[in-house]
């Protein structure tokens, strides 16, 4: 009991996950691209409804290019978890993401707005959230004395 200092580095080091470097590239650059999609999403439903109605097709193949860079995250998550060995939380999260994006889709189909700006604003939260977690807390496992720590 006299190692609180250890105990708080063991927990500070358990809390970043390491995982091989073109996983973490690719579930970087997935989550990152998605995030950019989704604010772009906002930008042009912003648009759509202050008057700018030709933003409206935009938005909506913005939503297909968003949603396939959600996939990707998707994989790239499950691939980190397995065979990976990193935290399987990544793979849930996007799984409950393809599945509110989806609902998020309906929503705007059937011009629900009431449902379908409070989901964008939570979608945007949660991706924005997978997005610095893949660039702060995760990190490259270093293998055979290869790799930084940091990137």
């Amino acid at each position: 009991m006299n190692n609180p200092p250890l105990v708080a580095e063991r927990s500070a080091e358990a809390s970043r996950t390491r995982a091989p470097a073109w996983i973490v590239w690719w579930l970087r650059i997935a989550a990152t691209g998605h995030l950019v999609g989704v604010l772009g999403q906002a930008v042009l439903a912003g648009l759509f409804v202050t008057g700018n109605v030709d933003m409206l097709t935009q938005h909506r193949d913005n939503a297909g290019v968003t949603h396939v860079m959600l996939y990707l995250q998707l994989v790239a998550a499950i691939v980190l978890w397995r065979p990976g060995r990193g935290p399987s939380w990544p793979a849930w999260a996007g799984a409950a993401l393809v599945a509110l994006e989806t609902a998020q889709v309906v929503l705007g189909q059937n011009r629900i707005l009431a449902g379908h700006f409070p989901l964008g604003v939570t979608i945007f939260g949660a991706s924005a959230v997978m997005a610095v977690w893949t660039w702060r807390s995760l990190r490259v496992r270093q293998e055979n004395g290869q790799g930084s720590g940091g990137a």
